[in-house]
């Protein structure tokens, strides 16, 4: 126990790759980071990092003594968590992952209300389209829509997510709207790339049927980042397919329009992933609560706001959403 400090230095340096953003991280300066490192090799007799003054690289010491740090320090965290839960205590910080769009626009508002509940609570958010590493990162509570094939994580669904083809009101009144998807090929597209490409595969169903259109991307405006796409929708730059949660103010606003909505989009609903095996601290458990209340409260609201038509199955039958 005398050296967890610089074990936790240890640890964030290899998260960080940097021992001096470590160091600011736990209020050190880069001489007091340096010089807990050298105490806890010294105390290994084993060097943990080939140091150079633009990198940071872990030795194969360091490897094989990160991970076993890692699993001693999460026991760690999850006795006391253990510990305030059954003190009843809804405090200390949260570290949560969502993408850019719904992080910016709807979560940070939903915090404050959390906070409002539970002054004691703070936040480390970070914003990213592609899906965090749990435990490389330190997650935890990540927001996603879909569900990743990491079988380590539980994923809890929050909410239904319709995603819409929308465009701005000034780009509509230049180009007009399209009548059915292959009609699409007339107007600019906005594509998202992912890490498995671009997703430049638009797929369409209206009941039974089945209409698909590819858009060209020598022709479209491309990015990984779905704040920007949103943004050059916006600007009237084209045609973005996006979420309704990352775009529910700008609908409301009449920002931007929802177009086709005959025609339903894949849905990909929104879940709540965490680890499995990590015991769940009363104050990730409570926002996880709130989410869930907070999503029930506005989702049959929003999608009757934007006045999309419910799914049909393929027998023809509603069904709800």
């Amino acid at each position: 126990m005398d050296n967890l400090g610089d074990i936790r230095l240890f640890v964030e340096a290899a998260q960080q790759g940097s021992l001096s953003a470590a160091g600011r991280r736990m209020g050190l300066t880069p001489a007091a980071a340096s010089a807990r490192l050298a105490r806890l090799e010294s105390h290994l007799k084993a060097r943990l990092f080939e140091r150079t003054t633009r990198q940071l690289r872990l030795t194969d010491e360091g490897r094989l003594y990160l991970n076993c740090c890692r699993e001693a320090l999460q026991s760690l965290d999850d006795a006391e968590a253990a510990l305030q839960e059954g003190q009843g205590v809804v405090r200390g910080k949260v570290r949560i992952s969502t993408t850019s769009d719904f992080g910016r626009n709807l979560l940070l508002h939903w915090l404050d209300e959390f906070n409002a509940r539970y002054p004691d609570v703070k936040f480390a958010l970070t914003l990213s389209d592609s899906l965090s590493n749990l435990v490389q990162e330190d997650i935890d509570l990540a927001i996603r829509f879909g569900v990743p094939q990491d079988s380590s994580l539980v994923a809890r669904k929050l909410a239904p997510n319709r995603r819409v083809l929308c465009a701005s009101p000034a780009y509509i009144a230049r180009k007009g709207e399209p009548k059915d998807p292959q009609d699409l090929a007339r107007f600019d597209c906005i594509v998202l790339g992912t890490a498995s490409g671009p997703a430049n595969e638009w797929r369409f169903t209206r009941g039974d049927a089945v209409q698909h259109y590819t858009v060209p991307l020598d022709a479209a405006r491309e990015t990984n980042d779905g704040a920007v796409a949103r943004e050059w929708a916006l600007r009237g730059y084209g045609i973005a397919i996006k979420s309704m949660w990352d775009v529910e103010a700008d609908l409301r606003a009449d920002g931007l329009k929802v177009l086709l909505p005959e025609w339903r989009y894949p849905d990909a609903p929104l879940h709540a992933l965490y680890h499995r095996n990590r015991f769940m601290a009363p104050r990730v458990r409570a926002l996880l609560d709130f989410l869930a209340e907070r999503f029930a409260l506005v989702s049959d609201e929003l999608e009757s706001l934007l006045g999309l038509p419910p799914e049909r199955s393929a027998g023809g039958q509603t069904r709800a959403p």
